[in-house]
């Protein structure tokens, strides 16, 4: 068993849970998750009773600071994805940011591990993509050494906003809208290589650097659905909409959803056609790349984890 103690700030969500099941395969036993949300915190505590889990709002000082005494790792994940009011982005995505990297130095906790997102170097303008880039420069500036993974759209077991929740929506409806003819260009990662180029980061101890962790596959948005209408053998019809009706439907789901699963900023990033670098991490964190249709099987099929819904 490995006994070093590794936070994970933000943990409950699809990479945490996906981290603390990789980390406990490979016998890590001191895995301490903080997260506010109280749902998904339960859902974790019942598939991983071993490891602590405890609520944390981690951008208000609290108790939740003293699990940073003795630890070895942070994985700094947390991250406020979707929504409509900026001052959550701003509140979850920075200013827990700036109490995390102060119990980093209060406990001087010696190794770092910072998810940023690849959306610092995108063209989109919406509220992720401006707290991620003032999130990653705080992380820069703070004279912590760690190494910066900058992560592409993933999906994977746990996913609760991205294929997960499409193939679920998929699932349910007799029809599945697709804005446009759906050439948009993506490039998924599979976020169980994900969580081991972490593990990578924390074995090897890599200090420095940023890295742009993109899929290796570059795939049309409508080739993803159908290739989710394959893997989970859903009955629905793809059916081609234009992209100013899409938008519309979305903004009045919005009107009557205060957290909506897809959010009009997030149909422009979609539409914005970024492509970001792809470099050699295979070989630089000794990962293996996880073909995309394979990966696909693996999330939609795991006798386990692919039952595993968290909320939003």
């Amino acid at each position: 068993m490995n006994d070093k103690k590794i936070i994970l700030p933000g943990g409950a969500g699809l990479v945490g849970q996906t981290l603390v099941a990789r980390l406990r395969a490979r016998g890590y036993s001191q895995i301490v998750v903080l997260d506010k949300h109280r749902a998904n915190l339960e859902i974790l505590k019942k598939v991983q009773p071993d490891i602590i889990a405890e609520y944390a709002d981690l951008a208000e000082p609290g108790d939740w600071q003293r699990h940073f005494k003795g630890a070895e790792v942070v994985v700094m994940l947390q991250a406020q994805i979707g929504g409509n009011d900026y001052q959550q982005f701003i509140r979850n995505n920075v200013e827990s940011t700036r109490l995390v990297l102060e119990a980093i130095r209060q406990y001087q906790v010696p190794y770092l591990v910072h998810i940023s997102s690849s959306v610092v170097e995108s063209v989109a303008d919406d509220f992720y993509t401006r707290s991620k880039k003032a999130q990653e420069k705080m992380v820069l500036e703070s004279g912590i050494a760690c190494p910066v993974l900058r992560p592409t759209l993933m999906f994977g077991w746990f996913d609760r906003k991205h294929l997960g929740w499409l193939s679920r929506f998929m699932a349910k409806v007799p029809v599945f809208p697709i804005p446009g003819n759906g050439k948009f260009m993506r490039q998924p990662l599979y976020a169980g290589d994900f969580c081991d180029i972490i593990i990578s980061c924390i074995e090897r101890r890599i200090r420095d650097g940023i890295y742009n962790i993109s899929g290796h596959e570059k795939i049309d948005y409508v080739d993803i659905i159908r290739e989710i209408k394959r893997a989970t053998h859903a009955q629905s019809v793809i059916l081609h909409i234009p992209y100013t009706l899409f938008y519309l439907l979305l903004w009045i789901w919005a009107l009557f959803d205060r957290n909506p699963p897809f959010t009009t900023q997030q149909l422009a990033a979609l539409t914005a056609r970024d492509e970001f670098e792809v470099i050699d991490w295979p070989t630089i964190f000794g990962v293996p790349y996880t073909p995309f249709k394979m990966a696909l099987e693996e999330t939609f099929n795991h006798p386990v984890y692919s039952k595993v819904v968290l909320e939003f």
